[in-house]
């Protein structure tokens, strides 16, 4: 991989819970760090939610990432104020050279 490849700036963060006053868990998400990489939108569709009985576009992009351990599913980036939840790592060829996450975007969900 090309160091100038990776020309967007993205932060990866892991959720975090704390209590609040009264006892409940309260979801934060805190930066595990702000990484150079590759950012390519790959295909969008459209998702029926649940609550509110919306439809909601969804867009899957592909990240591209030098070699980062401890990555997993349940992290999620944030690119140009947009949230990419990770929903596959793969490290390419097991290599520890590069990582491909396949993310989900909704947006304003």
């Amino acid at each position: 991989m090309r160091a100038g490849q990776l020309r967007q700036r993205v932060t990866i963060q892991q959720q975090t819970g704390s209590r609040d006053s009264f006892g409940g868990e309260v979801v934060t998400w805190s930066d595990v760090a702000t990484v150079w990489g590759a950012v390519e939108p790959l295909a969008g569709t459209e998702a029926f939610q649940q609550v509110g009985d919306q439809v909601l576009a969804v867009a899957y992009v592909k990240v591209r990432l030098r070699y980062r351990g401890g990555i997993t599913a349940k992290m999620r980036l944030v690119f140009n104020f947009r949230i990419l939840d990770i929903e596959h790592v793969a490290n390419l060829d097991t290599r520890n050279w590069e990582i491909n996450l396949l993310c989900r975007e909704v947006p304003d969900g």
